[in-house]
């Protein structure tokens, strides 16, 4: 369970920072239709990150700074104090918690896997999407930190 979360949300913590920075303050306020604009998408990525993490590892839930760039830095710096040992037994966990409205109780398996890490990323990829549509000059390589191109070809 470790493996397949801390990991992730930080290296996608870190894209999320990069992509900020690329963005500029006054960029982060561009949102898709009436979605949340970015900079609150990448907040609550950031939030579920920890969300899911601190549940799975049995930590108590931390406080997340409200201003975005120290949000990420925190959430990156918590994630990164955790050890693979707290995760042990996480799969199977039962874990009670809401979504949106709805009570729901999952495994830890479960909650990580089809609550989760889904969130996280609909959150990013909405942030993203909403930077893409307001004309930032982002790509595939952007958001994964993975791919590369030619500056001159976008998706």
């Amino acid at each position: 369970m470790y493996q397949a979360s801390v990991p992730v949300f930080r290296h996608y913590l870190s894209r999320i920072s990069d992509i900020v920075a690329l963005a500029g303050p006054d960029a982060l306020d561009a949102q898709i239709a009436d979605t949340f604009p970015a900079r609150s998408q990448f907040a609550i990525a950031a939030g579920f990150s920890m969300r899911v993490c601190c549940l799975l590892a049995g930590r108590d839930a931390v406080d997340l700074p409200e201003n975005l760039g120290p949000r990420l830095a925190v959430a990156r710096a918590t994630l990164g104090s955790m050890r693979p040992a707290e995760f042990e037994g996480a799969e199977s966990r039962v874990i009670t918690h809401r979504a949106g409205f709805a009570d729901v109780e999952q495994t830890g398996a479960q909650y990580l896997y089809l609550y989760g890490l889904p969130n996280f990323f609909f959150h990013m990829t909405m942030g993203y999407a909403a930077l893409r549509s307001a004309g930032l000059a982002l790509g595939k390589e952007d958001f994964d930190g993975i791919h590369s191109y030619p500056a001159d070809f976008r998706f």
